[in-house]
């Protein structure tokens, strides 16, 4: 009988060799060294571990880690599994394990900023070429080179959320020799399956809604057998690992997943149907609303939404989006999001996009919602609307009439 992913997360990465009954958790093992019963077997161990999953020494991982990374490969639906430090350690060691000096690897222009700053710093350092290309891949095949080793996928993407065609842009790579690496913490793969549509590799933060609760950072890599081969030597090669112990913090994040996206979900659609209907909003970001212009793409391949949206206001007050920000109180001000509190934080899009044009846009401010009532955060975003009720007019006074912005 095959089971749904709820129902196999809530089942998997059970492992024990101790005689009697078996924990409903694995245990954590903290161990840097490892024993061996003779010369003989450690050396065949360390011969072995190059391709073989072998507990041999601490920072090759250990039986907990090795029972998470089991988890993740399952809901991902690949080959093996990698565990990082963090989101930006994992997206680096994907970069880092395709892609040499000389050659060449092209982005999303909706990329998580982080990994533009690495793109325009170490990599560019490092002789390894970079191009951003649109958020939605129109442009990817004109901007593939001889020397394009791997194309970076986002989708959704950060900040506005935008759709690429996976499956299309995974064909145009494969087809011109290049591997496919898609950041999948949007949709933590239960949301989302980038294996499935197409690409070779698939990393997320699992310090979002892996964990989810917000006390634990990690990354995650896995990818097709194919693909194995590389990112586990790099791995190794950078003595990559994490504790036993944020490993089993993971595990037991990974169970509740399922419900949790769920609650996400309700609360979120229900927040974006109501900033719809205000005036102050000039535009929502969120595929899952009929009118995004994503919705189409997100339809196809998505398995539902989380708790991200953004918006933009319609007032041209600089200081409007800040002051709407600090004048909520229960959606903490922090980075990071897939925790069980709400957030919001503001985004400056002409810093976090080189190929589409937002001068003349807002700054965006985007919202995670959280798991708490969502009427007590509709009261929250109420109140802090009332506390910019007032800009506009403050502005017109100093500037003359005020235009409104246009509803795009």
């Amino acid at each position: 009988m095959t089971h749904s992913l709820p129902t196999r997360l809530a089942h998997a990465g059970r492992t024990s060799n101790v005689a009697g009954g078996q924990p409903v958790n694995p245990p954590v093992v903290r161990a840097s060294t490892v024993l061996f019963e003779s010369v003989a077997q450690q050396r065949e161990m360390r011969a072995r571990r190059g391709h073989d999953r072998l507990f041999t020494y601490g920072a090759r991982g250990n039986p907990t880690n090795f029972a998470l990374e089991d988890m993740v490969t399952m809901l991902e639906g690949g080959y093996r599994t990698r565990l990082f430090p963090t989101g930006l350690a994992a997206a680096a060691m994907v970069i880092l394990s395709y892609v040499r000096p000389g050659q060449h690897v092209l982005l999303p222009d909706c990329v998580y900023e982080p990994v533009r700053n690495l793109a325009n710093g170490f990599l560019r350092q490092h002789g390894i070429a970079t191009d951003f290309y649109a958020a939605d891949g129109s442009d990817v095949p004109a901007r593939l080179r001889p020397e394009t080793r791997l194309v970076y996928v986002e989708a959704p993407g950060s900040l506005a959320y935008e759709m690429c065609d996976l499956p299309a842009v995974a064909a145009l790579a494969h087809a011109h020799g290049a591997l496919v690496a898609a950041d999948n913490t949007w949709g933590s793969g239960l949301l989302y399956r980038p294996l499935e549509l197409g690409a070779d590799i698939s990393l997320m933060a699992a310090t979002k809604y892996l964990g989810g609760h917000s006390d634990v950072m990690m990354g995650t890599v896995c990818t097709t057998e194919g693909a194995w081969a590389e990112l586990s030597a790099t791995a190794d090669a950078f003595g990559m690992t994490v504790s036993p112990d944020d490993a089993y913090l993971v595990q037991r994040g990974i169970r509740s997943l399922g419900a949790r996206l769920a609650q996400h979900q309700e609360s979120a659609i229900a927040v974006a149907g109501w900033l719809r209907e205000r005036p102050e909003v000039a535009r929502i970001f969120c595929p899952a609303l009929p009118d995004d212009p994503n919705h189409a793409l997100w339809l196809r391949d998505c398995h539902g939404t989380n708790g991200l949206l953004s918006f933009t206001l319609r007032s041209t007050a600089p200081v409007a989006a800040e002051r709407f920000v600090d004048s909520l109180q229960l959606f903490g001000i922090g980075a990071s999001w897939g925790g069980f509190e709400s957030l919001a934080v503001l985004a400056d899009m002409r810093r976090a996009r080189s190929v589409t044009e937002w001068s003349e846009r807002g700054q965006v401010i985007r919202l995670h919602i959280g798991l708490e009532g969502v009427g007590d955060l509709l009261a929250d975003l109420e109140q802090a609307f009332s506390a910019i009720a007032d800009i506009d007019h403050d502005e017109g006074d100093k500037n003359g009439p005020r235009v409104d912005a246009p509803h795009w």
